[in-house]
C-alpha cells in the first residue's frame, strides 16, 4: 500500500505533456532538496497546490492561443 501515491502521481504525471511533467519533478525536487525549515504542512501543501494551478492555466492559455 506504501507505493499508492506513487502510482497517482505517475499516473497524474502521464496525463501531462513532456514540458509539464519535468516541470512539476522539477518543482517537487526543488522542494526536497530546499534546506528543512520548520514549515507547517498546510502552508507546503498551499504552496504546492497553487504552483499546480499556475502550471494548469499556462497550459489552458496555450491550448487557447493555439485554438
Amino acid at each position: 500500500m506504501k507505493s499508492l501515491p506513487k502510482i497517482a502521481i505517475q499516473a497524474s504525471l502521464e496525463e501531462l505533456n513532456g514540458l509539464q511533467a519535468e516541470q512539476v519533478l522539477l518543482y517537487i525536487k526543488r522542494l526536497l532538496n530546499k534546506p528543512r525549515k520548520k514549515r507547517d504542512y498546510y502552508e507546503l501543501k498551499q504552496e504546492t497546490l497553487k504552483e499546480i494551478r499556475k502550471a494548469l492555466n499556462d497550459e489552458n492559455n496555450e491550448l487557447k492561443m493555439l485554438a
